[in-house]
């Protein structure tokens, strides 16, 4: 089995931690393709009290003391990997997990970076010509990030990176599919998402607009961060939702929607997990406009797109039960068949071959 030491923000809870889906989805899928890993993440953020998961048996994890001395000891794990990852918004000592386990690396290990925010990361380092992650790019192997496109991939080399690949969000379909209705998420327009200030204003727009022209329909708001008191009074706030109730909360309402943080919208080519968590699940989604949604999903049949919130509250009004029901089953068809993560695993397998075969072993090729 080839060795990967991953050290990201958790892959265990998705608590203030919207990576989880996506480390849960690429490293089973690695798991299946020959690849052994190590998740190592830091006890930050009280993660640790709100876990989705217990440890599964397609991954090793180590949970470290957010310290100097455990991230000391957790970054010494580097020298037993073929392939060393640092993924991007571990929120705890980011700088110090890079330059350190990078350094504990062995010689003739890969050395990835893993950008799970590409335009926050990017904005850093084009902001900051000292930034740790600029002065290391060149003596990485390789940047993979999970949304972006040709421009995050053009700034990423120019900016020093030897090369840069997308490996994007997908669907784990044993993770995220349909599921019965329940009725404590029963509304017209579902919306999941953490409050986060970079989102704050799409949100009034995609959302809370919205509800406020429809006073007669139900909208369902789940997410940390949120005051029940500053939402219109047909917006039901319930607060953290964990990932085992994704697939209910996504298949109940008549439609569910996703809203793309300012610099998502911005780069375009970033699909959120949640896209695929509502099309795995067979829910009717409504996203906000961003370039290159074609490359996932086909507008009008297998998604519906909206430009602004009056787009959103037409949708709403014109969405019949059974049209609701159409363009679900048409988007799970399509993820099925072309994103899932065992699909990217491959895409990910393939292209480290093509840099250093003899790193993998014969499970991995």
């Amino acid at each position: 089995m080839t060795r990967v030491a991953f050290y990201g923000s958790s892959i265990l809870s998705s608590y203030w931690n919207g990576a989880a889906t996506y480390y849960r989805g690429i490293v089973k899928a690695m798991s299946r393709h020959g690849f052994d890993v190590t998740f190592h993440e830091p006890d930050a953020y009280d993660r640790q009290s709100h876990r989705d998961i217990e440890i599964p048996d397609w991954v090793r994890v180590n949970v470290w003391p957010a310290t100097s001395e455990g991230l000391r000891e957790a970054a010494a794990q580097a020298a037993d990997a073929d392939i060393v990852v640092k993924a991007s918004g571990v929120g705890y000592a980011d700088d110090q997990i890079l330059t350190q386990v990078m350094a504990a690396a062995r010689p003739g290990a890969l050395r990835i970076f893993w950008d799970v925010d590409a335009p926050a990361t990017l904005a850093a380092m084009q902001q900051d010509p000292d930034d740790v992650l600029r002065r290391m790019l060149p003596d990485l192997d390789v940047v993979l990030t999970y949304g972006g496109g040709d421009p995050v991939v053009r700034a990423y080399r120019d900016l020093g990176a030897r090369d840069c690949v997308p490996i994007y969000n997908a669907l784990d379909p044993d993770t995220h599919h349909p599921a019965p209705p329940q009725d404590r998420f029963r509304a017209d327009l579902g919306f999941l998402a953490n409050r986060l200030p970079d989102r704050e204003a799409r949100v009034a727009e995609f959302f809370l607009r919205p509800a406020a022209m429809l006073p007669q329909r139900r909208f369902l708001l789940g997410g940390s961060g949120w005051n029940q008191g500053d939402l219109p009074g047909n917006v039901n706030a319930i607060g953290h939702v964990g990932t085992a109730d994704h697939n209910a909360f996504n298949t109940t309402p008549r439609a569910v929607l996703n809203v793309a943080r300012d610099s998502m919208a911005a780069t375009g080519f970033s699909p959120a997990t949640r896209v695929f968590e509502a099309a795995g699940a067979g829910g009717c989604l409504i996203t906000d406009a961003w370039e290159g949604i074609e490359l996932f999903l086909t507008p009008d049949k297998e998604v519906l797109v909206a430009r602004d919130g009056q787009d959103v509250a037409d949708a709403l009004a014109d969405l019949t039960p059974d049209r609701s029901q159409a363009i679900g089953q048409a988007a799970l068809k399509r993820v099925l068949a072309e994103h899932t993560y065992d699909r990217r695993a491959i895409q990910l397998r393939d292209l480290l071959h093509q840099m250093r075969p003899e790193i993998l072993t014969e499970e991995a090729q």
